[in-house]
């Protein structure tokens, strides 16, 4: 009998040859041939699942966006459940420092979505995913900081989308320069800024 092969699992397999081929040698590297080589695949199995370059960049992006997102929301969901007896502050904390590179996985993780949306500035297909993922994270942490006003943990005044904007950026400048200079930006150094940017907001109180 054909082996049955399951086409989800499939493409996400080919998606993290994309990844793998990128965080060893550059996203421009990762061409259908290295990528299946990667894989284990032949060329033509790859384009079986895969239309053309484009789409295939375009599924790892969001693969990469996917699995980010998921580890975030695991997160929001024990600070923002209701009842759920959270330390707020501490979760608050926690959730953001998933999007830093802390550790070698989040690390590669944090390089591969800056060589994405790099792209993404020359290559319009990648544009919406990285868009997409921008304002899912401005939203969570409207959210987040909404909620924790809502509870009396900021202040009553808080501008919340300026405060937004002004968290991503923080973590955005924090990336780009962790992910530049490594030992300059050690994870200890990436959590007292965080730490130090969160009880800022609170002293305002």
């Amino acid at each position: 009998m054909p082996k049955i092969v399951d086409p989800v699992a499939r493409r996400r397999a080919v998606a993290q040859a994309v990844l793998s081929v990128a965080a060893r040698h550059g996203l421009e590297h990762a061409s259908l041939r290295n990528v299946a080589d990667e894989a284990g695949l032949a060329v033509g199995s790859v384009r079986h699942y895969f239309a053309d370059h484009d789409e295939l960049m375009t599924f790892a992006m969001r693969e990469l966006s996917r699995r980010i997102g998921d580890r975030v929301r695991t997160h929001a969901e024990r600070l923002l459940t209701p009842g759920s007896g959270a330390d707020r502050r501490a979760a608050t904390e926690e959730l953001l420092a998933e999007l830093l590179p802390l550790d070698e996985a989040r690390r590669q993780e944090t390089a591969l979505w800056l060589a994405f949306t790099t792209a993404a500035l020359t290559r319009p297909e990648l544009r919406p995913c990285a868009a997409e993922m921008q304002a899912n994270l401005h939203t969570l942490m409207s959210r987040v900081l909404h909620e924790a006003r809502c509870a009396g943990g900021l202040p009553s005044g808080l501008d919340v989308e300026l405060e937004s904007t002004r968290l991503a950026a923080l973590l955005d400048g924090l990336n780009l320069q962790a992910t530049l200079l490594p030992d300059r930006y050690p994870p200890k150094l990436l959590r007292q800024v965080l730490r130090r940017h969160l009880d800022a907001l609170k002293a305002d109180s």
